[in-house]
């Protein structure tokens, strides 16, 4: 059945035949788990799906029911998390999964207008867990969709515009089936969006929708979907101090509203540039221990969405721990540390020269 939007059609049997065929067998498909389709969502959320399956799979072990997920600690849920990055996602997701045990006595919103009012859910996981949890007809708008109908329907607005939102969900609501269908068609929309319509160099000689498509028509394939918000990427620079006092390293959880928020990391002075042992000197606290210091590592480069972070370790050991426990920083011996939640560049450094 062919979807009209403004006088414009979609052809909705095409891209579901060709979702029959080339679709993913995923877990979260298999199911009508609310909460693991939940699970599923976050973890996807500027994740790829090879690196976010053993991530989801891991957190349906641990956390089987939503019970288990708000009961946990957040240092656990951490852990577990760590390697995927933006950990608020995290974070947001557990106070949720608390909410929904302490408000809902456990049970997920089954329409998109309630699972909205949840403080960690908004428009897209709210649109997935309605449709492919409880068949809700209800348009899911990610950055596949958003491709796909900006390039099929030649649609110039910048998707990075206030008003392109209202624009995009209108003709996605329009163009959704109105029967069984529609939870189907969602998942095809952003399976070919992540398969066929892909960012860079889709294969339109082979795509099944060629014959009606605005932006290969007009030879704009590469330059739609319009994104005119460039991201302004910030330079940081991290020295760790990694201070040893009798075969026990001190951390301490970043508590501030910055990254790795929630997670332990060893002493840290962050300036304007990498220091030089020589410079350490002038450096409170560290200048104490300037003698002292073992090995300098080489500089590692650390590259978030909004953020370039370059990082090097100094190692130092102390004979007086009380310093830095004055400063709530705690020893842990080497064993632990394993367990503790990390941001995964200190994960994978101590992995290799400290354990």
């Amino acid at each position: 059945m062919e979807a009209e939007q403004k006088g414009k059609y979609f052809p909705t049997e095409k891209l579901l035949e060709w979702y029959e065929k080339n679709k993913r067998d995923l877990p979260w498909r298999n199911t009508k788990n609310a909460y693991h389709i939940w699970l599923s969502e976050v973890i996807l959320q500027q994740t790829r799906v090879k690196q976010g399956l053993p991530y989801y799979q891991k957190f349906v072990q641990n956390y089987p029911q939503i019970e288990n997920l708000a009961n946990a600690q957040e240092s656990e849920v951490l852990r577990l998390w760590q390697g995927l990055g933006y950990y608020s996602r995290a974070r947001n997701m557990h106070k949720t999964a608390q909410e929904i045990v302490e408000k809902l006595a456990g049970k997920m919103p089954d329409n998109y207008k309630d699972l909205l009012k949840l403080k960690g859910i908004g428009k897209y996981t709210a649109a997935a867990i309605a449709s492919f949890g409880f068949d809700e007809q209800v348009a899911v708008l990610d950055g596949n969709v958003y491709r796909v109908l900006s390039r099929f329907f030649g649609i110039e607005t910048d998707i990075a515009s206030p008003k392109a939102e209202k624009e995009f969900r209108e003709i996605a609501q329009n163009i959704l089936p109105k029967n069984e269908k529609s939870n189907q068609f969602n998942q095809a929309m952003m399976e070919f969006g992540a398969l066929q319509c892909t960012p860079q160099s889709p294969d339109c000689l082979f795509c099944p929708l060629e014959s009606q498509c605005k932006a290969l028509e007009k030879g704009k394939v590469n330059e739609l979907p319009i994104k005119s918000k460039k991201i302004k990427i910030k330079e940081r620079f991290f020295n760790y101090f990694i201070f040893e006092h009798q075969n026990k390293i001190a951390l301490k959880v970043r508590n501030k509203k910055d990254i790795w928020e929630g997670l332990y990391d060893f002493y840290l002075v962050e300036h304007h540039e990498i220091l030089q042992k020589k410079q350490l000197e002038s450096i409170d606290l560290i200048q104490n221990y300037v003698n002292d210091i073992q090995s300098i590592s080489k500089i590692y480069t650390h590259i978030l969405t909004h953020q370039k972070i370059f990082i090097s370790f100094f190692h130092i050991n102390i004979d007086q721990k009380e310093i830095l426990t004055q400063k709530n920083y705690q020893f842990f011996e080497k064993n632990e540390i394993e367990n503790l939640p990390k941001p995964i560049l200190l994960a994978n450094y101590y992995k290799e020269f400290i354990k």
